[in-house]
């Protein structure tokens, strides 16, 4: 299979949590992928999230209820071990629909709210730090 080269930066679809143009950035640092989520109520074995940002306006989207979900640990560049909800869902990425692992994550403070690590990226993208919106450009032709 050939790797589609990716910039540093993009904006990508994720329909199943009603998100369009999402700002993402690209981390080979990370192992796992993270989405901002601004709240989140595990109840009766689901977990209902809600995904919004006052910095992102196209970052908002109502309530979305998992009924599979599972908890990972994730550790930081600092060395810090945090035990996160894990979500699958789809994303696209020029014009193709990926299926993706996410961890929940609270990045309000953070100028993209959503992190893409090397387990997503492994055997589909090689990563240019040199370009932006390679997949974006190509959908807004």
């Amino acid at each position: 299979m050939t790797k589609k080269i990716l910039g540093r930066t993009d904006k990508v679809d994720f329909p199943e949590l009603n998100l369009f143009d999402v700002d993402v950035k690209m981390d080979t640092g990370a192992y796992t992928s993270a989405i901002h989520c601004s709240k989140i109520i595990e109840k009766d074995g689901t977990l209902v999230c809600t995904f919004e940002s006052i910095g992102h306006l196209n970052f908002n989207s109502a309530n979305i209820v998992f009924t599979e979900y599972s908890y990972t640990d994730v550790k930081s560049s600092n060395g810090f071990k945090e035990n996160r909800y894990k979500i699958k869902t789809k994303v696209i990425f020029f014009g193709k629909t990926y299926r993706i692992n996410l961890t929940l994550s609270t990045r309000a403070d953070m100028k993209f709210p959503v992190l893409i690590g090397r387990q997503f990226l492994k055997q589909k993208f090689i990563v240019d730090v040199d370009l932006i919106d390679q997949s974006y450009n190509l959908k807004t032709k």
